[in-house]
C-alpha cells in the first residue's frame, strides 16, 4: 500500500476518533421515585407543596417542603410564576434555579416536568426534572436539565447538597421575553440560587445571551463542572454546591475541555505534519 493512502487512513481515523471522543456521561440523575410525581402540562403553573423527603436547612432556614416551578426553579416560601427571568437577589422569597427561563410544556413535543424523592447511593434525595421540555409559545425547541437536592445530615442536622445538572440547553429565553422563532436572544434565562434577602449567586453567563446553549463551546453549560458530587462522579454539565450550617460554599467554576477538542487538535496537527513532509520531498 502507497504510504500516501496510509496516511489518508490515518487521518480519516483520527477523524473519526476525535468526534467519537466527544461523547460523554449523561449528568441527569436517575433513581427510584425521582420521576414518580408529574406537574401537569402548563405555562408558568407550580405545584402545591411537596415534600422533600428530609428536613434541609438553607440560609438559617428550616424546610422539609418546597414548590416545584414550571420555569426551571424550586422555591420555598411561595410559588413563582414568572417567566422572565430576574436578578435573583430581586425575589424575596429563597430560590434554587437550574435553569430560570419561559419553560412551556403544552406542546405535544415537550415532556411534563416531573418530581420525586427516594434513595441516591444510600442518600436521601429529592429531584425535579425538566427532560426535553419546550419554551413559550410552544416552539419545537428543547432542553434538559435537572436539579437534585441531597440530605446531607451525615455530616450535620440539616446539611445538604444541591446540584444542577444539564444534558440539552437548545433554548435560552421564550417568546413574551423578546427571543425570536427560534427561542434565542430576549431576557435570557438565569441559575443560581438566592436567600431572597442578602445573598445569591448566579452561574457566569446568566443573562448573557448565547452564553449557556450547546453552541456556545466554551460558557455552554455542558460544557463545565463546578464541585465535588457527594459520590464523587464529577462530570461535564454536572454543578454541586455544598450547603453546611445553612450557608452554601460555591467553589469555582472549572471549564473542561470537551474531548472532541483534543481530536480536532491531533487531526489538525497530524495534517500540518504529513502536508510539510510532502512539501519537502517536492
Amino acid at each position: 500500500m502507497k504510504k500516501s493512502s496510509l496516511r489518508r487512513r490515518l487521518v480519516a481515523a483520527l477523524i473519526i476518533a476525535g468526534f467519537a471522543g466527544s461523547a460523554s456521561a449523561d449528568p441527569i440523575r436517575t433513581f427510584t421515585g425521582s420521576t414518580g410525581n408529574t406537574l401537569v402540562r402548563n405555562d408558568d403553573g407550580s405545584t402545591g407543596l411537596v415534600n422533600i423527603g428530609f428536613n434541609l436547612n438553607f440560609f438559617g432556614s428550616a424546610y422539609s417542603q418546597l414548590y416545584v416551578n414550571n420555569n426551571g426553579n424550586l422555591t420555598f416560601d411561595a410559588r413563582l410564576g414568572t417567566y422572565t427571568p430576574f436578578n435573583l437577589l430581586s425575589t424575596s422569597t429563597p430560590i434554587i434555579a437550574p435553569f430560570f427561563g419561559d419553560v412551556d410544556t403544552r406542546g405535544l413535543g415537550s415532556n411534563e416536568v416531573t418530581y420525586g424523592s427516594g434513595l441516591l447511593g444510600g442518600f436521601d434525595a429529592f429531584a425535579a426534572n425538566y427532560l426535553r421540555v419546550g419554551v413559550f409559545s410552544r416552539l419545537s425547541i428543547y432542553n434538559t436539565f435537572q436539579v437534585v437536592l441531597i440530605n446531607r445530615s451525615d455530616i450535620a442536622p440539616g446539611d445538604f447538597d444541591f446540584e444542577f445538572n444539564y444534558a440539552l440547553i437548545n433554548w435560552e429565553a421564550g417568546q413574551a421575553s423578546g427571543s425570536n422563532a427560534q427561542g434565542l436572544s430576549g431576557a435570557a434565562a438565569r441559575a443560581g440560587y438566592s436567600n431572597g434577602l442578602a445573598t445569591s449567586y448566579e452561574i457566569a453567563g446568566s443573562a448573557v445571551n448565547g452564553a449557556f446553549l450547546d453552541t456556545s463551546l466554551v460558557t455552554g453549560l455542558i460544557y463545565s463542572r463546578l464541585g465535588v458530587p457527594f459520590d464523587g462522579a464529577a462530570m461535564d454539565g454536572r454543578y454541586t454546591f455544598n450547603v453546611r450550617s445553612g450557608t452554601v460554599i460555591t467553589p469555582v467554576l472549572t471549564p473542561v475541555p470537551e474531548p472532541s477538542t483534543y481530536g480536532i487538535f491531533a487531526v489538525l496537527g497530524l495534517i500540518g505534519i504529513v502536508a510539510r513532509r510532502r512539501l519537502r520531498k517536492n
